[in-house]
C-alpha cells in the first residue's frame, strides 16, 4: 500500500530525499524533471500556495514518486516525477498523486491548473483524462548551432549588461508589462527576481538590456547550462515592452543574446517557445532554430462543489 506524505513546509531532510529522486529521474531522462520556478519553490522550503507530495511504498528506502503544486500568477502549476524503477506503475501512481494535488488546489480555493509534461506519451494523456484535465498549451524546445553567420550578427541591437542594485525595478516593469497574462513569467516581484539572481548559474554579463532614449525597451536574459552534454546556452527570458512593439526588437535582442552565448565559447543554443505563438516560432526558424522536442500542459479548472472537488478540463490559457 502506498503512503502519501503531504508537506506544506519542506525541512532540509525532506528536500534531500526529493533531490535524490529528482537526480535519479534526471539520469534516466537526460533533463531536469522540475521546471525552474517549481525547483526554487521546493528548495525555498515552501512558499504560500506550495505543497509537496512524497509517495512511499513498503520495502523501498527511496520515494517512488513526487508531485508538487506551486501557485503562480493567477493559476497553479503541477509537476509529477515517478522514480525510473516505477514507471510501469504510472497508470496507478499518476492518478493517485494528481488527485491529491487537485484536492489541495480545491482546498486552497480552486483555480486554473496546468500539469506540465516533458514529451508526453499516451500514458500521460490517459492519466490526465482520468483526473479530468484536457490538453492545453504546447511548448517547443528549439535549438541551433553557434556561432551565427556574419549576416545574422548584423541584426543585433545594442545592449548592456544588467547592473545589480540599479536595474531591478525597470526590469520588473518591462517584464510584468510584457507578460501580463503569462502564468509563470507574469507578476514577478523583487523577491522572485532576487531568488533567480542568487542561483549559481546567474551571470549579469548574460542579462542584456536594450534602452531607447534612456528608457528600458526590452531585454534578453541568457542562461548557460553547464551540466548538460553538450553545454548549452539558453535564451531564458526575452521580452519587449508593449510601448516598443512593432520595431523588430525581438529579433535584434535574440541575435544579441545568441552573440553573447557564442562569445562565451558555447556552440549550441536553445530556447522554449509557445507553439501557438506563430510569429515567434517563424522568427526563430528564420534565425536557424529547429524543433528539438515538445512539452505539453494538461489543464483544467478546479472548484470545490457541494459534492466534493470538481475539475473541468479546459484548454483556455491565459
Amino acid at each position: 500500500m502506498r503512503v502519501l506524505d503531504i508537506k506544506r513546509q519542506m525541512a532540509p531532510d525532506d528536500i534531500a530525499i526529493v533531490r535524490d529522486l529528482l537526480r535519479d529521474a534526471e539520469r534516466a531522462d537526460g533533463h531536469r524533471p522540475l521546471s525552474d520556478h517549481l525547483w526554487l519553490d521546493l528548495v525555498d522550503g515552501g512558499r504560500e500556495g506550495f505543497a509537496g507530495f512524497v509517495a512511499w511504498e513498503p520495502g523501498h528506502d527511496h520515494p517512488v514518486a513526487y508531485a508538487q503544486v506551486s501557485r503562480g500568477h493567477g493559476s497553479y502549476s503541477i509537476e509529477l516525477v515517478v522514480h525510473p524503477h516505477h514507471r510501469y506503475e504510472m497508470n496507478v501512481i499518476g492518478p493517485e498523486l494528481l488527485d491529491a494535488t487537485l484536492d489541495e488546489v480545491a482546498r486552497s480555493g480552486g483555480g486554473h491548473v496546468h500539469w506540465w509534461v516533458f514529451e508526453p506519451t499516451g500514458a500521460h494523456e490517459a492519466v490526465a483524462q482520468e483526473v479530468g484535465l484536457a490538453p492545453g498549451r504546447t511548448l517547443h524546445q528549439m535549438r541551433r548551432s553557434l556561432p551565427l553567420s556574419v549576416a545574422d550578427q548584423s541584426a543585433a541591437v545594442p545592449v548592456r549588461a544588467f547592473v545589480k542594485g540599479h536595474d531591478e525595478q525597470a526590469w520588473l516593469d518591462v517584464n510584468n508589462a510584457a507578460f501580463a497574462h503569462h502564468p509563470e513569467q507574469g507578476g514577478w516581484d523583487i523577491v522572485t527576481l532576487t531568488s533567480r539572481m542568487a542561483q549559481a548559474w546567474f551571470d549579469p554579463a548574460g542579462f542584456l538590456l536594450h534602452e531607447i532614449d534612456g528608457r528600458l525597451a526590452g531585454f534578453c536574459w541568457t542562461k548557460i547550462h553547464r551540466d548538460t552534454d553538450p553545454t548549452m546556452g539558453e535564451i531564458y527570458v526575452i521580452a519587449v515592452h508593449p510601448d516598443f512593439h512593432g520595431r523588430g526588437l525581438g529579433r535584434g535582442l535574440t541575435v544579441a543574446g545568441l552573440q553573447s552565448i557564442a562569445d562565451r565559447g558555447i556552440t549550441t543554443a536553445m530556447l522554449y517557445v509557445d507553439a501557438s505563438n506563430r510569429a515567434a516560432v517563424t522568427m526563430y526558424e528564420d534565425l536557424g532554430f529547429h524543433l528539438h522536442r515538445t512539452d505539453r500542459a494538461f489543464v483544467g479548472d478546479v472548484s470545490l462543489g457541494s459534492n466534493g472537488r470538481q475539475v473541468t478540463g479546459s484548454d483556455h490559457h491565459h
